[in-house]
């Protein structure tokens, strides 16, 4: 059974990795996203690179959200697919896409961060009219990907967030 690498949120809001050595695994947050430009990667957190280089990648500032909204739940642990597997290691790669349904399903809390939703006020209340940042949920990037179906069922919660951190709703 493969272990699950985790990202975690120190207090000073240093993040590092945490690698469960047993069975036991924290309870952790888990990132739903597309896959853009300058994603930060296994290689990029495990050797230490460019720390500065690392967080202007475009693909930090959705770890930082994860990390963020992951603390707002009391959540220390946290796991973004870009950077949790070792992709180079066609074994774990092989491993970790067996294991997806799994980690998904066993996420405390599971965030779909939409980059193409606009941020917007959100007015939960009054459902007489679309409200702006809906047309984009509907074509949004996110519901064309082959991992959307598993994503969206496997885990207990789901939010949907627009690329401004605007909690949008849930999948109920």
């Amino acid at each position: 059974m493969s272990l699950i690498r985790l990202l975690q949120r120190k207090p000073d809001g240093e993040i590092v990795f945490r690698e469960p050595t047993s069975g036991e695994v924290p309870a952790y947050a888990i990132l739903s996203h597309t896959w853009g430009e300058e994603e930060v990667i296994y290689q990029d957190l495990k050797k230490g690179k460019d720390k500065n280089k690392t967080v202007n990648k475009a693909g930090w500032r959705k770890i930082q959200f994860c990390a963020k909204q992951a603390a707002v739940d009391k959540l220390e642990y946290f796991w973004v697919d870009t950077c949790c597997i070792d992709k180079s290691s066609s074994a774990e790669l092989q491993e970790a896409i067996n294991s997806m349904f799994r980690w998904y399903r066993d996420a405390a809390k599971c965030y779909v961060f939409l980059s193409d939703v606009p941020r917007a006020d959100v007015d939960t209340t009054d459902h007489s009219q679309q409200l702006p940042w809906e047309s984009a949920f509907r074509t949004s990037r996110w519901f064309t990907r082959g991992w959307t179906l598993q994503e969206l069922i496997a885990p207990k919660t789901v939010e949907f967030y627009s690329r401004g951190h605007v909690l949008l709703g849930d999948k109920a």
